[in-house]
């Protein structure tokens, strides 16, 4: 048997960390959506009893440290099928950006194996799994947009998008996620407005998003990569009508409301970092 599955990359465009525990896991609370730009994930069923993990990155673990690795081993130990897996990543999604990308091609192996072995795994079902890979995964088997809390369990559908596009941009820079969180457990941050961007969603409000768009960690980031500023200050010189970080970064995405506007942008981003991709929310 042989299945292709959509890996699509996710934007935060609230995130906030309202309480940090003692033994260094976050509290999120976090709006999040999907965009057009994704992996494609491929499984194949094979005779053997392996799970083989192939990528055209070369910048992707091909053993148990990948997350779409593990979320097949769950599965296979949660539902006690048993076959041996070759699971092909094409990626478009940049690793280590702050785009869930990893996140996302192992909420589709969780998604697409449910559907190739008719195991009826139910959204939260399978979302339980997925959050002892990664606290991005639960949302990413919900994926389109979702406020997420808790420790990354609780997903809440919320309603789609009005009408925006999204221009990314991730300089050459590397960041670690751990690194980050650890700093943050001893930096004053200033907390975004949640309930404003959430009522801007509910209301389909374009100009209440942008004006509370807000993320906790973008602060921390950039103090120790400066560009990330500077992208987010070009973006908005070139027509954004809002700016911010994904995730702990190093991506930075402009909003603005039509696809011309949003690929003026682009042409003029792209001189500056070599990484720019357009798109649209899923939903």
């Amino acid at each position: 048997m042989k299945m292709m599955v959509r890996a699509p990359a996710k934007l935060n465009l609230g995130l906030d960390t309202p309480f940090a525990h003692s033994d260094g896991a976050i509290e999120w609370r976090m709006v999040m959506t999907s965009i057009g730009l994704s992996d494609h994930v491929q499984i194949e069923t094979t005779t053997s009893s392996k799970i083989q993990i192939i990528s055209d990155s070369g910048f992707l673990p091909n053993d148990k440290r990948n997350l779409a690795y593990q979320a097949a081993h769950l599965f296979l130990k949660r539902t006690g099928v048993t076959s041996g897996l070759n699971i092909t990543i094409e990626k478009n999604i940049p690793v280590a950006a702050g785009l869930g990308g990893g996140s996302s091609d192992a909420a589709a192996v969780l998604r697409g194996l449910n559907d190739m072995f008719d195991t009826q795994l139910s959204l939260e079902e399978m979302a339980k799994l997925g959050l002892a890979i990664d606290s991005d995964v639960p949302y990413c088997v919900y994926g389109r947009t979702a406020l997420v809390s808790g420790r990354g369990e609780i997903v809440t559908p919320l309603r789609p998008l009005p009408k925006m596009w999204f221009v990314l941009a991730k300089p050459n820079v590397s960041v670690s996620t751990p690194r980050i969180l650890r700093r943050l457990r001893y930096t004053q941050v200033d907390h975004p407005n949640i309930e404003g961007l959430l009522e801007g969603i509910e209301q389909s409000d374009y100009a209440q998003i942008v004006a509370n768009l807000g993320n906790t960690l973008e602060p921390i980031t950039a103090s120790s990569h400066p560009q990330i500023q500077v992208i987010k200050d070009r973006l908005l010189k070139y027509g954004a009508d809002g700016s911010q970080m994904s995730g702990s970064g190093p991506t930075v995405f402009g909003v603005c409301h039509s696809e011309s506007r949003a690929r003026r942008i682009y042409n003029s981003i792209s001189g500056f970092c070599h990484e720019v991709y357009v798109a649209q929310p899923t939903c």
